[in-house]
């Protein structure tokens, strides 16, 4: 069997030294920075899409749902339809495919041309997030994997809190169909990037459809999984709608929004790091105080998110919990699914984004229904991510000594990898 050692040593030789891989690995953070910022992308701009598009912000909202139930299908099923395609020109694809769908949506003169956009968005989203997660271990030397897959990561958790932000401030000041032209731009260039800095990679294996469904009778990739979906679609029942929240409860203008959005993003970076520091030292630790805090700022918001420092204690709390879900939850599958991070990947990229499309469909329908403050309540789901991070702890599902074999955890920048076991499960 072929370690992940050797793998990366052989893919590795001749690109050592030269920096061509950290290049290239730079890339791939580039583009699941872009996917994650085009999913995302709406809901800053509900407001003024639903405005233009004739539609209710409740309405508007799809644009997230149908992209997350796409990208939620489409993550499996693209890694088992590309078979052993060459992984950078797939990647390449996608992010031209993405770019057309961003420019489609900038130009969109109706809402049903910007749900084809948004589901073009879903197709790509799915795809890159899942074929990229693996890449680093032939990209750079065997010591630096960790770090690599770090790096590759760090996009989309950059992305989760910065995405959102940053395009609400881009259509501030040029309009929200101004904000989907930029990231068509950026996912025309990352599309570039990829292809000249990305080696030629062939698959080394097709990933099987039965290899996948073998890692739903691990229960500690179950309870990996169970978690992802409860704070996921907890926090965006609430988020997607966070602005016409803000703007009801807070009494807020649009001008305040992006600047509040922008604590926000700020303060999930900040939560990236320490949670990347925390679940190096134990996943289960970590997703016990996230599920906490993010249950209480959520649910709080429609008491103490009153005027605009309340909005920015509130926000900052909510963003430094959440920024630290995603790395954790990464690092849970990864200690418990060492030898199938492909199709890990893929089932950790469909939960997550079905738990987006549920969790914003179901807030849209407390906004729908008149209810702003009944989708902030919907974040109660994270309390339910407590009680399965606290009773999927026994089964060894991402403590430390959870994982059969040696599991070597390391922190590099915003992220933490558990780098995969060199023995047999």
């Amino acid at each position: 069997m072929t370690t992940i050692e050797e793998t990366a040593g052989r893919d590795g030789a001749l690109r050592r030294g030269r920096g061509a891989g950290w290049a290239a690995v730079g890339a791939l953070a580039a583009a699941t920075f872009t996917v994650v910022t085009s999913e995302m992308l709406p809901v800053g701009l509900l407001t003024p899409i639903g405005g233009a598009l004739g539609v209710t912000d409740g309405t508007a909202g799809l644009t997230l749902t149908v992209t997350g139930v796409v990208a939620a299908v489409g993550a499996p099923v693209l890694t088992l339809a590309v078979g052993r395609a060459d992984r950078g020109r797939v990647l390449c694809g996608l992010l031209a495919m993405l770019a057309a769908a961003n420019l489609l949506a900038a130009g969109a003169p109706d809402f049903g041309v910007m749900v084809v956009a948004r589901v073009l968005v879903g197709v790509g989203m799915g795809g890159v997030w899942a074929l990229a997660a693996g890449l680093a271990v032939r990209l750079v030397e065997a010591r630096s994997v960790g770090a690599a897959t770090s790096l590759i990561f760090s996009g989309v958790a950059v992305a989760s809190v910065l995405g959102v932000p940053a395009g609400t401030l881009i259509g501030q000041f040029g309009g929200w169909r101004a904000a989907f032209a930029v990231v068509a731009a950026l996912s025309a260039l990352v599309a570039v990037a990829l292809a000249m800095l990305l080696p030629p990679l062939p698959a080394e294996g097709a990933v099987r459809l039965d290899g996948v469904l073998r890692l739903f009778r691990d229960a500690r990739v179950r309870t990996g999984l169970i978690v992802v979906a409860l704070l996921v679609g907890g926090h965006f029942a609430a988020y997607t709608y966070v602005r016409p929240v803000l703007e009801e409860v807070s009494g807020v203008g649009p001008g305040v929004i992006s600047t509040l959005l922008l604590v926000y993003g700020a303060a999930g970076v900040a939560g990236n790091f320490v949670g990347g520091v925390g679940a190096g030292r134990s996943p289960r630790g970590t997703l016990l105080v996230i599920s906490g805090v993010l249950a209480g700022a959520v649910l709080l918001v429609p008491l103490l998110g009153v005027g605009v420092r309340g909005a920015v204690a509130l926000l900052a709390v909510w963003g430094l919990a959440y920024g630290g879900g995603s790395v954790s939850t990464q690092t849970w599958l990864m200690a418990v699914a060492p030898r199938a991070r492909e199709a890990a990947s893929a089932l950790f990229v469909g939960v997550f984004n079905a738990a987006i499309a549920l969790g914003a469909f179901g807030g849209g329908r407390a906004v729908g229904g008149g209810g702003l403050a009944g989708g902030c309540g919907r974040g109660a789901l994270a309390a339910g991510a407590l009680v399965a991070v606290a009773a999927g702890g026994g089964r060894g599902g991402g403590g430390r000594g959870g994982c059969r074999g040696e599991v070597r955890c390391r922190l590099a920048g915003s992220a933490t990898f558990v780098a995969a076991a060199s023995d047999e499960r």
